[in-house]
């Protein structure tokens, strides 16, 4: 399974990036306005930054609704990189959007994936990543994983090579358990990652063994 980092902070990229896991990155204009990153300039500047970072795929989000300016937009970030991914809402223009895209061969990832219905007509307009939200749907007392699964299966049914990229992914256990149902690619903030180091008995093990060294040592 792949792991992507949902963030627009390059310390923290650069952080998951030095662990060794990392895959890719996946921001969205909530992301980019958190750090404070605003004006056409100045948010190209920053997927060009994050692209000399993370050598994988980097998903960049368009901004308009309609399928003219949802194009242009895409097209103006594909030029940025070869490791830019073109992130398109899940709507009737999109899926229009996602088609053209993939027939000039630029990557896609159709964002705000709530049933399996739209992951469906998403493989099929051939995005390269679906992003169906895990913890959305928890909030709404609706079982993400379950949608994830259920995606993995029609996928797998049909030949899509689609990737399932679960998204919203809000703690240790989502993590874990969209990888024992087989999601492609998950996505998640940075402490989500580094809570895999964490174990109490690791901590007491390791605390055993060097004062068991430092003992025979001296």
């Amino acid at each position: 399974m792949k792991f992507f980092i949902d963030t627009a902070n390059l310390n923290e990229i650069r952080e998951a990036h030095d662990l060794g896991v990392l895959d890719g990155v996946t921001t969205n204009p909530s992301l980019m306005a958190k750090e404070g990153i605003v004006g056409y300039d100045n948010v190209m500047k920053h997927y060009r930054d994050i692209c000399e970072i993370v050598d994988g795929d980097i998903s960049a989000e368009v901004i308009a609704t309609d399928f003219e300016n949802m194009v242009k937009e895409g097209d103006e970030l594909a030029q940025l990189h070869p490791n830019i991914v073109v992130k398109v809402p899940m709507t009737r223009d999109g899926v229009k959007a996602i088609k053209y895209f993939t027939d000039k061969g630029i990557k896609t990832n159709c964002t705000l994936v709530f049933t399996a219905g739209q992951a469906l007509l998403a493989a099929k307009a051939g995005a390269t990543y679906v992003s169906p939200f895990v913890g959305r749907l928890d909030d709404i007392a609706t079982d993400g994983i379950a949608l994830i699964e259920q995606i993995v299966q029609i996928y797998q049914n049909y030949g899509y090579p689609t990737e399932v990229l679960a998204a919203s992914v809000r703690h240790v256990m989502h993590l874990v358990q969209c990888a024992e149902i087989g999601a492609d690619v998950v996505t998640c903030p940075l402490n989500v990652i580094t809570a895999l180091l964490n174990h109490p008995l690791t901590d007491s093990g390791l605390a055993k063994f060097l004062a068991d060294h430092k003992k025979a040592n001296g």
